[in-house]
């Protein structure tokens, strides 16, 4: 597959990636130079709640959510895995 440096120094990843790996609007990734010419592009792995915890610490009644500490949340248990 071909794409192509923008202007703005921005990569496309043709559809048919995006549609095969999930990938949406949104989603950060690390850059890794490995030689002159060759990177690695890694999708970042998103906590399951962290998308939760974003949208109730931005509540607009400031103090109404306080995010629990870290003992207290299911990060550590792993997701079971489908198919």
């Amino acid at each position: 597959m071909t794409t192509t440096v923008s202007s703005k120094g921005q990569i496309v990843l043709p559809v048919e990636l995006r549609r095969r790996d999930d990938i949406r609007p949104g989603q950060e990734f690390d850059v890794e130079r490995l030689d002159p010419g060759e990177y690695l592009l890694k999708r970042r792995v998103e906590r399951r709640n962290q998308g939760l915890v974003r949208l109730l610490l931005d509540c607009p009644v400031k103090g109404a959510f306080k995010a629990p500490a870290r003992t207290e949340t299911t990060d550590d248990i792993p997701a079971p895995t489908l198919g």
